[in-house]
């Protein structure tokens, strides 16, 4: 029997949680073993008792976890307490940027750790259960609307009154990938006028199937990756985006600003002009403030105001949605651990997707 362990993440930071009661029940079915440690997620309001109906063991502390499991689950990576604690040979899993602790990494492969990203999961259909770059950006898509709407001085559907009419509030979506598409819909369902652009050509009949309107850059047809996500554009598209967008801003209310690069700082979209250009009370929320945002002015979890627009971001929005967001990671980390084996209790390292997330 395998033994499965996870501890509490720094709450400062992180209020996901990698291991739900339900993924308990379906990880006990399979024959694991699950440890966790005490007050796994209370602050989640799902107390050790819980656990312990599904099938959990809660052991006392963080490191009785890392001694008696064989696989650590986490959300993000570990921390230098962490690393110390993990014992040779586990098997880690987690979400995280591999180009970022390098060194820490070698020193764990070193130790024989198996560390598996499942930000670098393919993008083929079968991976597709386990995919959590898709199921927690649809939640940042959605929540970055709701923040958004909440903040905004307006009403946002249109209203017909006697006193009057009060026009729809218009929604300018920054790309087009997951948490985009969920912003358009979620925006579109609220009332909203929707536009949207991504330097990808080919989301366009995804856009307009949401209600939205496409803003189509000459040239992005050329724009978009093997594995479907946004390349870095050149600098003459980069211009002239700068131009579509300009004399778009002019008449928007609200703008989401999505559009992320793997591995990479994300691109300047919204300049300092542009946002002097803008209505006075206009709102930007920028989805990739953690990552140095879209927008001029992004300061992380503040909310800036210049020439009369609001600009703003959350270095992790999903904290937001701490008990959604847990259930599908949760569900994420099960369909990876499920596939990681083969009737023979053995890893398939020529499995597609467990050679592509081993980072070695």
């Amino acid at each position: 029997m395998k033994t499965i362990g996870s501890v509490k993440e720094d709450l400062s930071l992180e209020k996901r949680v990698s291991v739900t009661p339900e993924s308990v029940k379906k990880f006990t079915k399979l024959g694991f073993s699950i440890n966790l440690e005490k007050k796994y997620a209370e602050h989640l309001g799902i107390d050790d008792e819980e656990y312990k109906n599904n099938g959990a063991n809660i052991n006392f502390s963080k490191e009785d976890v890392f001694d008696k499991s064989e696989i650590i689950l986490k959300v993000n990576y570990l921390s230098d307490k962490e690393i110390n604690l993990i014992k040779k040979k586990t098997i880690f899993v987690a979400q995280f940027d591999p180009s970022i602790n390098k060194d820490k990494i070698d020193e764990l492969n070193k130790n024989d750790i198996k560390i598996f990203s499942l930000n670098l999961l393919p993008r083929i259909t079968r991976a597709q259960s386990m995919d959590v770059l898709s199921s927690q950006a649809n939640l940042a898509g959605y929540k970055a609307v709701i923040e958004s709407f909440s903040i905004f001085e307006k009403a946002v559907p249109m209203m017909m009154t006697a006193a009057g009419t009060i026009p729809a509030a218009k929604v300018l979506v920054v790309g087009a990938g997951v948490a985009g598409l969920q912003a358009i819909a979620t925006a579109k369902r609220m009332g909203a006028i929707v536009f949207s652009t991504d330097v990808r050509s080919a989301v366009k009949e995804q856009v307009e199937s949401l209600g939205g309107k496409f803003l189509i850059v000459e040239g992005a047809e050329n724009l978009e990756t093997e594995g479907g996500y946004a390349k870095e554009a050149s600098e003459d598209f980069k211009k002239k985006q700068e131009n579509l967008l300009s004399d778009t801003l002019k008449k928007i209310d609200i703008v989401i600003c999505t559009a992320l690069i793997p591995g990479k700082k994300a691109p300047l979209i919204i300049t300092e002009n542009m946002i002097k250009n803008m209505k006075s009370g206009a709102l930007i929320y920028d989805l990739a403030a953690a990552q140095g945002g879209n927008a001029a002015f992004t300061e992380v979890n503040k909310i800036v105001e210049k020439n009369g627009v609001k600009i703003m971001g959350d270095k992790n929005i999903l904290n937001k949605l701490p008990i959604s967001a847990s259930n599908l990671y949760a569900k994420n980390l099960f369909n990876f651990v499920e596939n990681l084996y083969d009737k023979k209790n053995n890893i398939n390292f020529e499995d597609e997707i467990i050679k592509k997330t081993l980072i070695k």
